[in-house]
């Protein structure tokens, strides 16, 4: 069997016992790489005067991982500037925070070719190599360039926005041409592919053929639909363990009879975390009878705090959430609590447990995963609801959440009443519904779904799909 080499702009080195704690993302890949051998690649997350090429090796629970450290320029210019600045905000549809400047380009692309020098002696001639992410969309490039011929699939883990916002970005045509050297290219949703194929269809001039091919050029690559899940066994078993009991404990004593709205969100503005707290403002206005019923808590951890934009949005969710609070508390009730940090993820699932609401309201999301992780976490016999935004990717396999519109404070207002008064047979059916789909379709399922396609076994994908459709 080939190994198999996943190269990502981050790597998350295997742990085990207390604390460790790995992402969805992370558990599938890591037992991919566990199964079939291979090597994860990528950058460490630390920097050094000069690049060297030096690899770092780690080794652990049967995995290998293999870092490099970026300069501060190569940190400023390629993950700062092009990857946060440039690419993250125009493809989550903000325009309006989009930076274009000359030398993010150039470190985007510097980046991605020491990416590809110094993995490039450790692929032998039959891995397949699987690329992750906005990050190092030129990678496949670079390494057919030196020579690489081996399957290569790349998956995006973020919307592909329309050709509209797209054509903005300077040398957008030459970004979208490199995903060609890829075999396999993925993307969460339909919405998400059926963007792509109008860009290359519309603006490079390129068709489409059977079995979701596109060609451009005399190049012809797979495009396909393949939604990530979470690792749903583990989930569910970690919301009935010891540290999730604890953590529902504790959230049930210091509601004292409340109901809890959650919402678990990297502080970030695609997250709508500005919206959601209006609507919830709106909420307590239109529903004055429920203040002191019910409490929000919202967890934040920040992240890219070197990036102006990220800087602003604590500032300015900072600043609503105490006039909010300051507006309507009582000497008892504080209607929202903000955490600005992380919690480990059996602590999480407790804390969804006790959630009579999961309130994951997206501006626009790739997938978002924490909207499966709460059904995971739910109790059978008595799960709370879950209101997502119709423009994160999830919807389109959770249709029997409460579906908002994130920009509507009345939506969202609205949508926490029909929530609070959802009698529990209704409840047990959408969730019975939701936790079906987030089962059938977890993280190995896509891990394996995405790897038939690379592999160029129909057989294999065929039955994945079949099993989708059931």
């Amino acid at each position: 069997m080939s190994r198999l080499i996943v190269i990502s702009n981050r790597v998350q080195p295997p742990k085990t016992g207390p604390g460790g704690n790995q992402g969805g993302l992370a558990v599938a890949l890591l037992a991919a790489l566990r199964e079939q051998g291979g090597i994860w690649f990528g950058w460490s997350g630390e920097t050094t005067e000069e690049f060297s090429g030096h690899i770092n090796f780690q080794q652990g629970g049967g995995v290998t991982t293999a870092t490099i450290d970026l300069e501060p320029q190569d940190v400023d210019e390629y993950y700062n500037g092009y990857a946060n600045r440039t690419l993250w905000p125009l493809f989550h549809y903000r325009i309006d925070l989009t930076e274009f400047e000359r030398d993010f380009g150039s470190g985007y692309r510097r980046v991605n070719q020491r990416f590809a020098d110094t993995v490039r002696p450790l692929i032998e001639d039959d891995d397949l190599v699987w690329v992750h992410d906005y990050h190092l969309m030129p990678l496949g490039q670079e390494l057919r360039d030196r020579g690489f011929r081996n399957r290569l699939g790349f998956f995006l883990h973020i919307p592909w926005p329309p050709a509209r916002l797209l054509l903005s970005l300077p040398s957008h045509r030459q970004l979208v041409e490199t995903l060609f050297a890829y075999d396999v290219v993925g993307f969460h949703t339909e919405d998400w592919l059926d963007s792509f194929r109008d860009y290359v269809t519309k603006q490079l001039g390129g068709t489409l053929g059977p079995n979701d091919t596109v060609t451009y050029q005399g190049r012809t690559i797979r495009a396909i639909a393949a939604p990530i899940g979470i690792e749903t066994k583990e989930f569910e078993e970690a919301a009935a363990g010891n540290d999730a009991r604890f953590a529902r404990e504790r959230m049930y004593m210091s509601s004292t009879g409340r109901s809890l709205i959650v919402g678990v969100d990297r502080l970030d503005y695609s997250k709508g975390l500005t919206e959601r707290f209006l609507g919830y403002e709106r909420f307590l206005q239109q529903n004055p009878e429920r203040n002191g019923l019910v409490y929000m808590l919202q967890i934040a951890p920040p992240s890219r705090e070197k990036v102006n934009t990220y800087q602003e949005i604590r500032a300015n969710l900072d600043a609503l959430s105490g006039r909010i609070n300051g507006e309507y508390a009582d000497i008892d009730w504080v209607p929202i609590r903000y955490v600005n940090k992380g919690f480990p993820r059996p602590t999480l699932a407790g804390i969804y447990r006790a959630a009579r609401i999961g309130l994951v309201t997206p501006l626009r999301d790739g997938m978002n995963l924490v909207a499966k992780e709460y059904v995971a976490a739910q109790d059978p016999s008595d799960p709370g609801v879950l209101i997502l935004s119709s423009f994160a990717g999830a919807a389109a396999q959770l249709k029997e959440a409460v579906l908002v519109n994130p920009y509507s404070a009345e939506e969202l207002s609205d949508a926490i009443v029909k929530a609070l008064e959802m009698p529990r047979a209704e409840r047990i059916r959408r969730w019975e519904a939701l936790i079906d789909n987030v089962r059938r379709e977890d993280v190995f399922w896509w891990c394996d779904l995405f790897l038939a396609a690379l592999r160029g076994d129909a057989g294999a994908e065929a039955a994945a799909r079949e099993e989708e459709r059931a």
